[in-house]
């Protein structure tokens, strides 16, 4: 006979920070990384106080950071793209097929996603970290990803204070 633990589906609360075409972007680049041989963490807060939009780490341990824009507004009103560049390898934007690729920033690479799945457009130039910072970025993806699977399995456990 099967427990109800093992019938539970764990689904992760809404998020609410982004608007809904940003989360279809997300998924389907997540979808993209994944076939990459990339694991994912949304909004990962990094050590300089911002927020990436997706954190992806393989088992090489390469970071790459992927922005996601919804529209040519939120692209002119982002000025803090930039300070990505020191958390990862690899700067990417991801948008949808709507927008014109050539208003994104050369030095990044180009991802045209949608809610089912995304395509590389234009790889990102690599930028290696140093050890000491692809080691603090590593243990900060890790660390927020155990925690995210601890409060699906136990959401009283781990209420925010």
């Amino acid at each position: 006979m099967e427990s109800s633990a093992q019938k539970a589906v764990l689904v992760p609360a809404p998020d609410r920070r982004q608007s809904e075409m940003a989360l279809l972007i997300a998924r389907g680049t997540a979808r993209l990384l994944h076939s990459l041989g990339f694991a994912c963490v949304a909004e990962l807060p990094l050590p300089s106080g911002r927020r990436a939009d997706l954190v992806a780490l393989n088992e090489r341990g390469e970071i790459w950071i992927v922005e996601i824009k919804s529209s040519v507004d939120d692209l002119r009103a982002d000025q803090k793209w930039p300070d990505y560049r020191i958390h990862c390898d690899r700067l990417f934007f991801a948008f949808t097929q709507n927008l014109p690729c050539d208003i994104f920033p050369d030095e990044t690479g180009l991802i045209i996603a949608d809610a089912y799945g995304a395509h590389l457009q234009r790889p990102a130039p690599e930028h290696r970290l140093p050890g000491a910072t692809r080691k603090s970025m590593t243990v900060r993806f890790g660390m927020a990803a155990a925690l995210r699977m601890n409060r699906l399995v136990d959401p009283q456990g781990h209420r925010e204070f």
